[in-house]
Order: structure tokens, then C-alpha cells, then sequence
């Protein structure tokens, strides 16, 4: 049955021809943005995830900029701390010249002032962006941020590198702190400990009535020197009774720098405190010491402890920045020559943590650009368009589409054959 009223092909055509033009449309969409999924109502779950990854990358890109800054004032502390044990070096040169005889040592001093100006400056120049870790009012923990961490919570950390400028400072104005590496080093650079690392009591017990003698291990130190007016106290408490023990230097500098050397001064000190009557020793024990009480005179009398506290040091400090060699004589041209070393191996040890601190930044600062490019590709894997197979797509959907318009107008002329049977 023919109907002018109802053409059911020509509907049939119209929502094939709709549903293409809608497909082509997508298709459009896609070639035009590059995306699969531009938008939530594509793909909700996928253009959240990606929404989400792409903020997450201009933070990893904002971490990028940040350890480059780091990088930066790393790079221009270590370049003046290299400057400055270069300096250091030819302080030394001159020590070494210094010590010959019949050498014009004011001549030498001149030089060694204009180094040690040398040193002041390198040191108040490593500045950047306002921060500088030689020359600091206080030590403190500088923070490179080095990492951006989305828990799997949600919740949101920044990594950091840390960088104990009391470590690297030269000079620090902090006044309880050690002055800085050139502004003041103790002779025992604070390398040495006394007591509370293990204490024995004497006295008996049932599985062994023989009474013991009391002893505490002493710490290791290393490089520790007492010139006179310096002085290493502590407080060390047995039987009941608390004495001080000061161990003193001298004039021409007192060595502890051996445990052989400290057992002899402590041995000293003990007898000048007039501390125990009798039976009190002092051993070496490999790089410690050991010293041990009187065994009692009684079975099972109650233990004696020996304790040891209030470590004290009242170390002598040099500041290579005073250095006058204009009087000095050759024993004490030594002296400042060993000091000097000391001062030389802790920039060495300082120049190292910067240098170790420069490479960790690198290295993060590939593995941020690596994360980074990591990313790109997972979220490309979610939302991007496939180029080639919606190129094909869409020459697919024009020839659907031509053949749509084409089905409808067939469609359409059945009215026109019905007109016909009208005409005479």
C-alpha cells in the first residue's frame, strides 16, 4: 500500500542519515582535538584520571624548576668552596715557606693576608636568590624540594633534599654553634666522646661469688689536641663520692690524639684529683679505653659503679682568618701548619657533601623528567584519538552519509511516482 501520509523508507533513511551525521560529527570532533576523550560525557572515569595526572604533572613540572634553583645555589657554594680550599692550600704553601730559615716572614704575612681576604670574600659571594649556605647567621636545614607523592589516599607529600648548612657554612654567626669551618675549629673538631657507653658494677652474684671490679668504656676520639689555657673535664662518680677530672694542655700542645696518648693524660689527672686511694687503672681496649676500679676488699660487698658526666671542653680554636706568622717561631709555624690541615681536611669533607648533594640533584632531576614524560604516555593512552583509524572512520562515515542522503531522496520520490497516476 502506497501512502502519501506515511512514508516509511523515507524515515527509515532519515534515522540512518542522523545517526552518521552524529557518528561524523564525533569523528570531526576527535581529528580536530586530538582526543578521544575531551570532555566527561565521553569517558567520565578515563577524563578524570587524566584531569587529575595532567595536575599532577604541572606540580612534577613546578618540583623540575625547583630542584634546577637547587641545583643552582649548590653549584655556586661548591664553586666558591673549591675557590676557597684552593685558598687554603697556598695558606699552607706559605707555612711551608715560612718555616725555612732566614725568610722574611712579614713578606710571607702580606701574602697570607691578601689569601685570607680571599677567603672572606669567596665566602660572602656564593649568594643566590638571596640564599647563601657558607655564610650563615645560624645553621639550619636548607630544603630542596625534590619529589611530588600523591598517596593512595589521595593525599598529597613533597619530598625534599635536606642540606645542613652547619655542615658547609665557613663562616656562621650563630654563637652556639662552632663559629663555622673558617671562623673557628675546635682542635678535637668534636669528634670524641666520653662515658655512658657501657658500665659494669663489681660485687658478687650467685653464679659467680668472685667479686669484679667496676669499669666503664671510654668513647674514641680522633685528632684531638690541648694547647695550654684549653682544657677536657668531666665529672666521674664511684663508691659513693663525685670528683672532676681536668685534663689540661700545655704549652707546647698536649697529644690525645692515640688512646695511648689519652691513657697516659687521664692517668695524670686521675692522680691530680687525688681521686681513689689505690687500685685504679686505666687500659687500652683497641681505639677506647677502659677504666677500671678497685675489685673489693669483701665477698659479695655491694657494687661500686663508676660513672662518668658533664663532659666538658674547653678546646682552643683556630680561625685561619687571624693567622700571624710576623713573630712566630719555628715550632709554632708547625703547630699552625698541622691546624691548618685540619681546617684544609674539614672544607675537603664540606666541598664532598656538596658535591654528593649536587649529584643527587641531577639524578633527580632526570628521574622528575623521566616521571613526567611517564605520564604523558599513560594519560595519551587513555584520552588520545587513534589518527589512522579515525582518518579511515571518517572516510567511512562521508560515503555512509552521501548514501544516506542519497537512500532518502529515493525515498521521497515515491510521492512524486504517486502524483502521476493523478495526471491524465
Amino acid at each position: 500500500m502506497s501512502s502519501i501520509m506515511t512514508n516509511p523508507g523515507a524515515m527509515t533513511a532519515l534515522q540512518t542519515l542522523k545517526a552518521t551525521n552524529k557518528n561524523l560529527e564525533i569523528t570531526q570532533g576527535r581529528i580536530s582535538t586530538g582526543y578521544r576523550v575531551s570532555e566527561a560525557a565521553h569517558n567520565a572515569a578515563y577524563w578524570s584520571i587524566a584531569t587529575t595526572m595532567r595536575s599532577d604533572n604541572n606540580a612534577m613540572s613546578t618540583v623540575n624548576d625547583a630542584l634546577g634553583l637547587g641545583a643552582a645555589q649548590v653549584d655556586i657554594a661548591y664553586t666558591a668552596m673549591d675557590a676557597v680550599k684552593e685558598t687554603i692550600d697556598k695558606i699552607k704553601s706559605k707555612l711551608v715557606a715560612a718555616s725555612q730559615p732566614d725568610v722574611d716572614k712579614d713578606k710571607i704575612q702580606s701574602e697570607i693576608e691578601q689569601l685570607q681576604n680571599d677567603l672572606r670574600t669567596y665566602a660572602k659571594s656564593a649568594t643566590f636568590s638571596g640564599g647563601n649556605w657558607l655564610d650563615v647567621s645560624k645553621g639550619s636545614v636548607e630544603k630542596v624540594v625534590a619529589s611530588f607523592i600523591r598517596g593512595s589516599n589521595g593525599e598529597i607529600s613533597l619530598g625534599t633534599i635536606d642540606v645542613d648548612t652547619s655542615r658547609t657554612a665557613l663562616f656562621n654567626s650563630d654563637t652556639a654553634s662552632t663559629g663555622g669551618i673558617l671562623g673557628g675549629v675546635a682542635f678535637a673538631d668534636a669528634n670524641f666522646s666520653l662515658g655512658g657507653l657501657e658500665v659494669g658494677e663489681s660485687g658478687s652474684s650467685e653464679d659467680d661469688p668472685t667479686p669484679a671490679a667496676a669499669f666503664t668504656e671510654l668513647g674514641t676520639w680522633t685528632g684531638l689536641t690541648l694547647k695550654e689555657g684549653s682544657t677536657l673535664s668531666f665529672e666521674m662518680s664511684y663508691d659513693g663520692a663525685t670528683h672532676l677530672i681536668e685534663i689540661k694542655g700545655t704549652a707546647g700542645g698536649l697529644d690525645l690524639s692515640t688512646p695511648g696518648f689519652m691513657k697516659s693524660a687521664l692517668e695524670a689527672a686521675i692522680n691530680d684529683a687525688n681521686t681513689f686511694t689505690s687500685g685504679f687503672t686505666v687500659s687500652v681496649n683497641g681505639n677506647a679505653l677502659t677504666l677500671e676500679g678497685p675489685v673489693p676488699t669483701g665477698p659479695g660487698e655491694a657494687g661500686r659503679a663508676i660513672s662518668i658526666a658533664g663532659l666538658r671542653a674547653d678546646v682552643e680554636k683556630l680561625d685561619i682568618l687571624s693567622i700571624d706568622i710576623s713573630k712566630a717561631n719555628g715550632e709554632e709555624i708547625r703547630g699552625l701548619l698541622n691546624n691548618v690541615e685540619r681546617v684544609f681536611s674539614a672544607v675537603t669533607t664540606a666541598a664532598s657533601d656538596l658535591g654528593a648533594i649536587k649529584t643527587r640533584i641531577a639524578s633527580q632531576q632526570d628521574f622528575v623528567s623521566k616521571i613526567m614524560d611517564a605520564v604523558d604516555r599513560g594519560i595519551g593512552q587513555l584520552v588520545d584519538a587513534d589518527m589512522e583509524q579515525e582518518s579511515t572512520r571518517l572516510q567511512a562515515l562521508q560515503v555512509q552519509q552521501q548514501l544516506g542522503i542519497q537512500a532518502l531522496s529515493i525515498a521521497n520520490s515515491n510521492a512524486q511516482n504517486i502524483l502521476a497516476l493523478f495526471k491524465g
